[in-house]
């Protein structure tokens, strides 16, 4: 960061959605690895975050702005709960709402988990049962 953007990093105006990315993981002292793993996303999907050549969902978001406390308004706008300031502690304590939204986030990613099993499921006992069937 040069010493203007270092100055204003947190600033609406000056950063992008991967700026505020960055600056909140690095924040939490996490790599990209680190926190692609915690979110159940590669590496590199985390470095195309962080380059602004795309962006997560809205699970993912909200995911996200948990991980990092930060609000989800934050991390889309740049305004709102950030992360303090580079090499500052900070002492946000995400709130209620916060809370609820990465429960939702997670009971959302569950039930898609779910589906997606139950899927696998049937399909792998439709193939048992044609195994059965070629065999008899």
């Amino acid at each position: 960061m040069t010493a203007e953007t270092e100055e204003k990093w947190f600033d609406p105006e000056a950063t992008t959605f991967g700026d505020r990315l960055a600056g909140a993981r690095e924040m939490a002292g996490m790599t990209q690895a680190q926190l692609a793993k915690r979110l159940g996303v590669k590496k590199k999907t985390m470095d195309d975050w962080e380059n602004d050549l795309r962006g997560p969902r809205a699970m993912r978001l909200s995911m996200l702005a948990g991980l990092l406390n930060v609000s989800l308004l934050w991390l889309l706008t740049g305004e709102g709960d950030g992360p303090g300031e580079p090499g500052i502690a900070n002492s946000y304590v995400r709130g209620s709402h916060q809370l609820l939204d990465e429960i939702r986030a997670i009971s959302a990613q569950m039930a898609l988990n779910a589906e997606r099993l139950a899927r696998v499921e049937e399909e792998l006992h439709a193939l048992l049962k044609d195994d059965d069937d070629g065999a008899a």
